[in-house]
């Protein structure tokens, strides 16, 4: 099964994430819903996810939940070259690279702006999208 990635769908610096790991993932890796869907909803609670969880990017994979900085560096772990080279990011601690994250997912729509509806997948991609 493939790993999902969730992101806040009226987000535009999310939704940029996903356009950028599209054609970075030509092995098609990763599934996306917007965190908005009821397959968000669904896929969370069969991962046992019962508290709030940041609004912007989370991964599903192997049956694990990964959120913050850590699913953003799993995510570029898998895909091709130089982009998972950033996976090496994860030498810097957490507390610090979950601290620039927070600040980041904080500020996001004053910064990137946000939609008024979640993005519509061409037809081509659309059986990567979840919904």
């Amino acid at each position: 099964m493939a790993a999902t990635i969730l992101f806040d769908g009226v987000c535009n610096l999310c939704n940029g994430f996903v356009r950028f790991v599209i054609p970075r993932d030509p092995e098609a890796r990763f599934r996306f819903a917007a965190l908005q869907s009821p397959a968000a909803e669904a896929l969370l609670r069969d991962a046992g996810v019962v508290q709030p969880l940041p609004d912007s990017v989370v991964l599903i994979e192997d049956g694990r939940v990964y959120v913050r900085s850590t699913a953003a560096l799993r995510i570029a772990r898998a895909l091709r070259f130089p982009w998972r080279l950033a996976y090496a990011g994860v030498v810097v601690p957490r507390f610090i690279r979950d601290g620039i994250y927070d600040a980041v997912a904080a500020n996001r729509y004053r910064w990137f702006g946000r939609r008024e509806s979640c993005m519509i997948p061409t037809p081509d991609l659309a059986r990567r999208f979840l919904t």
